[in-house]
């Protein structure tokens, strides 16, 4: 769908989209004490079972994807492409009348960009990478995801050097953030340099802090600050009026490279925000010492952080993340629950445009990169569709009542939330013929 379409259809208050995704990290980077790299694609067997996978996506009924492609198998090598892979899942799709909502990066890239996102040419390979995939989709595919969660990208990569190029404590957080964030400012500049119709569409992990302890309440607000960081970057909203500037400057960002966002900053179209109940609420306490835990959230936590977004940026929203981990019933009810608090959001001003249930079927947990069990010991179901190891036929996908229970909103979804039906029935009505 091209951006001009998408943002007039944003702008109705009664427009409203489903989409789906299938778990696409990729951590190139082998783990020393395991030798094991983390490719959801391979572990879940995406790869040879793709076509049944987006058969399940065209079974639900939605109008949109996101799917990532795999930088690092299109791109193996410096000046080595392969687009054999993307382009029969991403034509599939548009065959089955799904917009694509191309992930670009997922946190992983091609080992041979050393040093990662530190790489001096790191902005300048990753808009290459993008400007070949809008040239070879040009017309077709319109909506691209430069980089999904670069703050979780910047934490892993900089803060715990779990992932390359292994930066530890804030300073590196921060200069891994600025590498992360110059990608994303080249990598939107380049998709709409090969077409002005494409837009990025900016995609990130949100937390809610909080605390009991009122002597943690600047604590409280400099994390909660951080959530909204990548963003003002490429916004280019990181001034010296910024509540983070010194902090900034403290820990090694450069007045040159926070001016340099300032002059390249890009405009929001949309904004992805990722939740999840067992992740993103995050509970500061002393006990002596700076401790985090994370509780189960309430569904409330869907309208609390869509109202600081909205409140902060005025452009439209989607949840381009959330599952329940656990039981059937669990997921169910956080579908049923977070779906409320959607229409609340809606209801209360908020244009909320968008749900995503991701994962499409179970992932494997990042553990395994670490661990040495098989895989399947690290599967967790927070599908809709679980996967079943099979000795004989490999990981089966098999569904659960939610498959339904998602099909039936997606179907109701005029009745509750506008008429947005209409023009996905049209879009794969076009598709198909």
């Amino acid at each position: 769908m091209k951006r001009s379409q998408f943002n007039q259809l944003l702008s109705q208050p009664d427009y409203f989209f489903w989409a789906t995704g299938i778990e696409d990290t990729f951590i190139t980077e082998p783990w020393p004490a395991t030798g094991r790299t983390l490719d959801e694609y391979e572990l879940t067997q995406h790869y040879t079972r793709w076509k049944e996978d987006l058969g399940l996506m065209s079974e639900l009924g939605v109008t949109h994807a996101r799917y990532g492609i795999p930088w690092h198998r299109i791109n193996p090598a410096r000046n080595t492409w392969d687009w054999e892979f993307a382009d029969k899942t991403l034509d599939r799709l548009l065959d089955l009348g799904i917009d694509p909502i191309v992930d670009l990066v997922h946190y992983g890239l091609p080992r041979w960009i050393e040093k990662a996102y530190l790489h001096p040419d790191f902005s300048k390979y990753m808009a290459e990478y993008a400007s070949r995939a809008a040239e070879r989709f040009k017309g077709r595919i319109h909506l691209w995801t430069p980089l999904n969660e670069p703050r979780v990208t910047a934490w892993y990569c900089g803060k715990l050097g779990w992932w390359p190029p292994f930066g530890r404590g804030w300073r590196g957080f921060l200069q891994v953030m600025v590498g992360v964030c110059r990608g994303m400012v080249a990598t939107t500049q380049a998709l709409q340099a090969v077409d002005n119709e494409n837009m990025a569409v900016h995609v990130d992990a949100t937390d809610l802090y909080e605390s009991s302890d009122p002597s943690l309440a600047e604590e409280v607000f400099r994390r909660q600050e951080i959530v909204f960081l990548a963003l003002d970057l490429i916004t280019g909203a990181v001034t010296p009026k910024h509540s983070l500037y010194s902090w900034l400057i403290l820990h090694g960002v450069s007045d040159n490279d926070l001016q340099w966002f300032q002059e390249n900053a890009i405009t929001l179209d949309l904004i992805g925000i990722n939740l999840y109940p067992l992740f993103s609420l995050k509970i500061l306490s002393r006990s002596p010492h700076l401790r985090m835990k994370m509780p189960y959230a309430s569904a409330e936590i869907v309208e609390r952080l869509a109202r600081l977004y909205y409140a902060r940026y005025q452009v439209p929203l989607f949840i381009s993340e959330t599952a329940s981990l656990g039981s059937v019933n669990k997921r169910a009810a956080w579908l049923t629950d977070s779906m409320e608090y959607t229409r609340r959001a809606r209801a209360n001003g908020v244009p909320l445009m968008g749900y995503t249930w991701w994962p499409l079927f179970a992932l494997v947990t990042w553990a395994y990169r670490q661990g040495k069990n098989p895989p399947e010991y690290y599967i967790k179901q927070m599908g809709l569709w679980d996967l079943k190891p099979d000795e004989s036929a490999g990981l089966q996908r098999i569904p659960t009542s939610l498959v339904e229970q998602y099909q039936k909103l997606i179907s109701n979804t005029a009745t509750h939330l506008g008429q947005v039906n209409d023009y996905g029935a049209k879009e794969r009505m076009h598709h198909v013929s």
